[in-house]
Parts: structure tokens; C-alpha cells; sequence
């Protein structure tokens, strides 16, 4: 038996985490482990614990189950995508049947039969590049979908299920037994032809077993769009899992998250980078040429600038997402280099603008001109 780890172990947090506090920790977790950073099986196992863990946390309602229930109360099939929580209950189901015949388990069944599949949920990491331009994605999944060879009926006439005999649509049975002298107790039982059901398919077909859908993994390509975001939503109607017997499928969301850059820092649509000038650039002014994202952008440098100071060139940082046109724009932050081997010329030229700008030679003073240039520059 299979041990699941406590989620907010896996999550790295205390129990009186906020949301904020969960959300950061997912975040920090799933680029660590993404499978398109560590393509191993430990890392995706891994991920797959960490996903699981931030659906039920990241959900007021399910996090409060699990901290009620544990494990227990959030049903067998948690943790997979596109789960359902079962009745916070638990076993109390059974004690529901004894008393009321298991009639509101049984409509709830019935109207699950002609439900729309389960929605599902993929993680996808982007690039800054493809935050600017956006960008097509092919993604593999492994979900039910309909059965081919019958269409996703689950017979192979093509009939509908039929109900029930034993149960007649009921999905149980009641059982009467004598205990003694004009005393009889009954009990309900899941019936064993339909297996709770209500319906029974007579000719099952043989590639589904009747089921009407069979799973399988398929690469499907997802459209991106420019501007998006960590945990920006993407739904792709009807390519979640198929619905029982030929009812809709569900929705698939595609949940991005960006991978760091090495350059460029982004906040908001804005984006940050450092720039490096030579001292002589900071000090007379001129045009500096830089990467942008997309591309060389000339940077104009205003005389004397100072190390550290920052520059903005607007409408080159990243598109604002939901349409309406226009980018962000890109802040600069100077550096300023101050060379550390000089020939003899360059520090005879250096100590006469030293004496020009009045100040004392290299080879006098507490502090050398060279010093000085470095510390103003912000040199090492």
C-alpha cells in the first residue's frame, strides 16, 4: 500500500500557511522539478506529488476537507487530474444506505452517468521569447477518450444501456433475512449485475469492455498567446476526458508558469536587464547599443552619468495580455567599468585630466586617483 506524504510537507510550509505563502512555495517547486528542467523519472514523480498537493492546499473548500479528513476525506481518485472530492463522509456511506435505502447516493449516480467528462489540467513552462511573440505548444496526454469502435456508446449494435433487470435502474438491491420469530431485517446491497450502475450494456463492445471510453496518450499542439504569465489560465474546450458512454468531454487548462531568463528580470509587463558602459561612456554621453529581448536597441547615454543610474525605453518591455495592443517598456540600469590594467600612455593621459579636474597626481595623497575613479565608479 502506497503511503501518501502529508501536502504541506511536500509543499514545504507550516499549516498555518496563507495562500500567498502556498503559492510561492508551489511556484518555487514546480520550476525546480518541471520535467523540462529535470527529464528523469524521480523529477516528474516529484512534480506529479507537488501538483497534486497545491490542487487541494490552493483551494480554500478542499484544503479544509483535508485538514478535517487528511487523505480520507478527499476521496480515492485525489490527486489526479480533473478529480472530483467524494463526501466528506467517508465511510458514513454505508450507514446512509442502512437507513434511507442509499435512494440520494443512487440519484446522485444516475446523474453522474449523463455528466460531461472530468476537466483536466497541464502545467506548461514558457520562455521570455515566447511570452513576447506567444507561441504554439505540443503537449502529450494521457486521458479516456471515446472508443472508436463504438463511438463511445459502449455497445456493439450501437444501442443505448439498457436498465437494469435485477435492480430495475435502481444500481442496488435490498435483501430480506429472518433472525427470528416475526423478526426480519433488510439490507442494501450494490447490485451485482449492473455493479451500482442502474444500466447494463448487452452487448458490450470489445475494445472498451462497454465502457464506451478507453485511455490513451496523444500529442495535441496548445496556441500560447503573448503576455502570459505564471498561473495565467488557458482553457481548450472539450480536450478534456471523455464523458461516459458519448457524453460531452470535458475542458483541458493549461497552467503557464515562466522560466527565469538570464538577462532580463520581469515585473509586470516591464523589463529589468543591467547594462555595462566604460568610464569614458558614462562620462562623455553618447550611443550605446543593447540587447532588448526582440533585438539591438541604442541606448542614449546623457553626460556624467552616474553608476547605477537607470534609463527606460518605452514600449520594449512585453505585451499586455487580453488584447488592447501596447508592451511594457525596458528599464536599464547602468554599470559603469573601470579598467584594471593600463598601459603607460592611458595613465599618463588619466593623471593629466586627474590634474585638470584638480585632482592630486597617483603618486600623492592618502588615495590614488585610480582609487578614487574606482570608488566614484563603483570599481572593486
Amino acid at each position: 500500500m502506497v503511503v501518501k506524504r502529508d501536502y504541506y510537507e511536500l509543499l514545504g510550509v507550516p499549516r498555518s500557511a496563507t495562500e500567498a505563502e502556498i503559492k510561492r512555495a508551489y511556484r518555487r517547486l514546480a520550476r525546480q522539478h518541471h520535467p523540462d528542467v529535470n527529464p528523469d523519472d524521480e523529477a516528474e514523480e516529484r512534480f506529479k506529488e507537488i501538483n497534486e498537493a497545491y490542487e487541494v492546499l490552493g483551494d480554500a473548500r478542499k484544503r479544509e476537507l483535508y485538514d478535517r479528513f487528511g487523505h480520507a476525506g478527499l476521496g480515492p481518485t485525489a490527486g489526479e487530474p480533473g478529480f472530483d472530492f467524494g463526501s466528506p463522509f467517508g465511510g458514513f456511506g454505508d450507514v446512509f444506505d442502512m437507513f434511507f435505502g442509499g435512494g440520494l447516493r443512487d440519484s446522485a449516480r444516475r446523474a453522474a452517468q449523463n455528466q460531461r467528462g472530468a476537466d483536466l489540467r497541464y502545467d506548461l513552462q514558457v520562455t521570455l521569447e515566447e511570452v513576447l511573440t506567444g507561441t504554439q505548444k505540443a503537449i502529450r496526454l494521457t486521458r479516456p477518450e471515446g472508443c472508436e469502435a463504438c463511438n463511445g456508446v459502449g455497445s456493439t449494435s450501437g444501442n443505448p444501456p439498457e436498465t437494469c433487470a435485477t435492480c430495475r435502474g435502481a444500481g442496488q438491491v435490498r435483501y430480506d433475512r429472518s433472525q427470528f420469530v416475526g423478526v426480519s431485517f433488510s439490507t442494501v446491497a450494490t447490485c451485482p449485475t449492473c455493479r451500482g450502475e442502474g444500466r447494463i450494456v448487452s452487448d458490450p463492445c470489445r475494445e472498451c469492455a462497454g465502457q464506451g471510453r478507453i485511455r490513451r496518450t496523444r500529442e495535441r499542439t496548445v496556441s500560447v498567446p503573448p503576455g502570459v504569465d505564471d498561473d495565467t489560465r488557458i482553457r481548450v474546450t472539450g480536450e478534456g476526458e471523455a464523458g461516459p458512454r458519448g457524453a460531452p468531454s470535458g475542458d483541458l487548462y493549461i497552467i503557464t508558469f515562466v522560466k527565469p531568463h538570464e538577462v532580463f528580470e520581469r515585473r509586470g509587463d516591464d523589463l529589468w536587464r543591467e547594462a555595462t558602459v566604460s568610464m569614458a561612456q558614462a562620462a562623455l554621453g553618447g550611443s550605446v547599443e543593447i540587447g532588448a529581448l526582440d533585438g539591438a536597441e541604442i541606448l542614449k547615454l546623457d553626460q556624467g552619468t552616474q553608476p547605477g543610474e537607470i534609463y527606460r525605453l518605452r514600449g520594449r518591455g512585453l505585451p499586455h495580455i487580453g488584447g488592447g495592443g501596447g508592451r511594457g517598456d525596458l528599464h536599464v540600469i547602468v554599470k559603469v567599468e573601470v579598467p584594471k590594467h593600463l598601459n603607460d600612455r592611458q595613465r599618463e593621459l588619466l593623471a593629466e585630466l586627474a590634474e585638470s579636474l584638480g585632482e592630486k597626481s597617483p603618486d600623492g595623497g592618502e588615495k590614488s586617483f585610480f582609487e578614487k575613479m574606482r570608488d566614484a565608479f563603483g570599481g572593486r
